[in-house]
This record gives C-alpha cells, structure tokens and sequence, in this order.
C-alpha cells in the first residue's frame, strides 16, 4: 500500500510539497456541456436541457429571430453594391468576371461581390511617358536609361533621342480587357516607332529642318499601332525633347553646324545681292526696250511723213517745175548753211564777192567784252613796299628838289 492509501494517512502533509492533502474531485463534463446549451439557447431562442435537478429552461420564438439575423445581413451585403464614379472616370462593371457594362460620373448600384465587381478608371488624366530620360532622375538613373536614348540613322551615324509622350484614355473597356498592361504596350510601341522614322532618315535631317516630320510620323504610326492592339489609348502630344550626336563626337559636329550656318549665311548674302541687282538690270533692260520701240516709233514717222512730203513736192514739181527746183535749191542751201558764221555777198552787176568773217568778227567782240568785265569787276591789287635795308631818305631829297 503507497503512503496515501491509508485513511488514516488523509490528514498527513504530503511529502512533496508539504501541505496537507484536501479532496477533490474531477469536473463534471456533462454539467459543463448543459451550461454551454443554455447559455447558446437562451441567445437563438431555443429551450434549454434539463438540469441535474430536472428544471425546464424557458424557452422563445427561435424561427423570428433567425429571420430577422438574415435580413439584417441581407441589407447589410446589398448596400456594400453602391459605388459612385466621380467625374472623369468611368466604371467597368463585371459580372462573374466578365464584361457588363460601363458606368458614367455619379452613383450607381451592381451586385455585391462575387456577383459583380467594379473598376474605376480614369478617362480624363493626362498621362505621360519618356523615351531617353528621366524627369527629375538622379546621374544614376538617367545613365540607366541612355541605351532608349541611342538610336542609328539611316546614314549610320549614332545620335541621342529624348522623346515625351502624352496620352489618355479613350475607350475604358479596351483599356482593362484587351491588353495586360497597357501602358507598358505604349512605352515599348513608342520607342519602336522612333527607332523606326529615325532609320529611315539621315543625321542632319534628323538635327535640324526634319524634327517636325519626325514628330508627326513618329505620332502616326504610334497611334496606328496602339489601334491595332486595341489599348484603348489615344495619343494627345508627342514631343522631341532632344536631338543631338552623342557626347564623344560633340565638337566636331559643332563645327560642322557652325559650317553650315556660315554656308547658309552667303547663301542668304548672296541672294539679298541678287534681289538688289536684278530688279535694277531688268529696269534697265525695260527702259532700253522702250527707248527703242520710241526711236523706232519715230523714224517710222519720220520715213512716213518724208514720203509723204516727196509725194507732195513731186506733184508740184510736175506743176511748176522750175519754181519747186529753185525752191528745193533755196531750201538746201538754207539747211546747209544755216549753222555756218560766214557770209558771203553777191556784188550785183560785177564778179567779185564779197566775204565777211563773222565768225572772227563775233569772236573778237566777245573777247572785248568778256576784258572790259573783267577790269571793272576785279578791284586792283595793293603793292606793299618792300624793306630793303637801305636808305632812301637822299633818294626822296632828290625828288623833291
């Protein structure tokens, strides 16, 4: 027999821990589970289990209860289906995961969840992307991006490209449906449709007068592609940030840029000069063309009115023939010597003539007259007397006496 065995040994301390032993007994599991049924019955309204000493639980309307839980959840679950898309969005409604319809501004009601689900998206946020480089990005990061920004010409030459992108939404249902992840598709569509115009044309055209056409080809065939693919984007502004030769070939292409300029710097020269002499030697040329058709012009009538004027005479001179000769003699002899200064006179009834110089004569005059002007006009000039350093004073005794 062990140490607690003996009744005699209850009111012994226990050995291991020094106190005396008391009597307990083990819980009583049947009564633990008739207080947990009363407890639960009382809360659903159902009637309780008989106790140890036979009592009857009270017992209610269960079935109200239950109805009245269920439709409070019912309402509570209904009225997680309201939702209200503010504007500029749009709501794509799905129905067990599948397209329904698409929701404008204000609030609306689906079906909870899992019945229908809603996405918002945005249609009137202006979004943007960046092709070469990083808005606001550290040396690090713009290093990163610098194989974007290098792209090869048609002449195969390297240059440096920086292109922005802005775009927005057009149709919500193509942009959640068609595509996983339609903003990356923009990005990788944009750079190969700027690496595709950029090898299709030379450097120079692509640094300088070809940057707007890049920028329109660039943006044709950009949204051709997205409306391929069905994104349910639309392109509102495509921009050639940069545009130059990578930084290792920088000074000599200065150089050829500066070049240019001076070639199109004479070029420009010598068009302004052009523009001056031009208009000037065709005025030239206009006046000369009009002076000739004036002198021919004139000797046309000269030659009509001398012909007429011979036709004239001849009918005289058949009239009067001695008197038109005598005339026509006078007549030459007058033109002839009209500008001569001479003039000789014929001595009626003797053979000598008479010649007078009248030219040598109007000559002489004129010389005479041209003196005598001259000498009451120009005063006369005054003499100062010279100092010679002699004495005069027995000179001017000498004239005195």
């Amino acid at each position: 027999m062990s140490w607690d065995d003996s009744d005699k040994d209850k009111n012994k301390k226990d050995p291991w821990s020094g106190r005396k032993k008391e009597q307990q007994s083990p819980p009583d599991l049947d009564e633990l589970v008739r207080s947990l049924q009363e407890k639960f019955g009382g809360l659903f309204g159902g009637g309780g289990s008989k106790g140890s000493n036979d009592k009857k639980s009270p017992s209610g309307p269960s079935g109200a209860n239950i109805g009245l839980l269920i439709g409070v959840a019912a309402l509570i679950w209904l009225a997680t289906g309201i939702y209200i898309v503010d504007e500029g969005n749009r709501g794509v409604i799905l129905r067990f995961g599948q397209y329904h319809e698409t929701t404008l501004p204000g609030p609306h009601w689906r079906f909870p969840s899992p019945i229908d689900s809603a996405i918002i998206v945005n249609v009137d946020q202006q979004r943007f992307i960046e092709i070469g480089y990083r808005s606001g990005a550290n040396q690090q990061a713009a290093s990163g991006v610098r194989k974007e920004a290098l792209m090869l010409t048609e002449d195969e030459n390297i240059i440096d490209v920086r292109l922005a992108v802005q775009y927005k939404v057009k149709s919500a249902q193509d942009y959640v449906f068609n595509v996983r992840s339609p903003d990356v598709t923009l990005k990788q569509s944009a750079e190969s449709a700027l690496r595709s115009v950029i090898g299709k044309n030379k450097m120079d055209f692509v640094l300088t007068e070809g940057r707007s056409e890049v920028v329109a080809s660039v943006e044709a065939n950009l949204q051709a592609m997205l409306d391929d693919y069905k994104t349910g984007l639309v392109i509102s502004s495509v921009n050639l940030v940069e545009a130059q030769p990578p930084e290792e070939v920088q000074g000599a292409f200065s150089d050829a840029i500066r070049a240019r300029e001076d070639e199109q710097r004479f070029i420009n020269e010598s068009q302004a000069y052009s523009n001056e002499v031009i208009p000037k030697a065709r005025g030239s040329a206009s006046r000369i063309v009009q002076e000739a058709e004036a002198y021919q012009q004139r000797v046309i009538s000269e030659a009509k009115g001398d012909a007429s004027r011979f036709g004239q005479l001849l009918v005289e001179y058949e009239a009067a023939p001695e008197v038109t000769r005598k005339r026509l003699y006078l007549e030459t002899m007058e033109d002839v010597l009209g500008s001569s200064k001479k003039v000789i006179m014929d001595v009626k009834g003797g053979n000598n003539l008479m010649y007078l110089p009248i030219d040598k004569l109007m000559r002489s005059s004129e010389n005479q007259s041209s003196s005598t002007q001259n000498r009451f006009i120009t005063p006369p000039e005054k003499t100062t007397p010279v100092n010679t350093g002699r004495d005069t004073s027995y000179r001017d005794r000498e004239r005195g006496r």
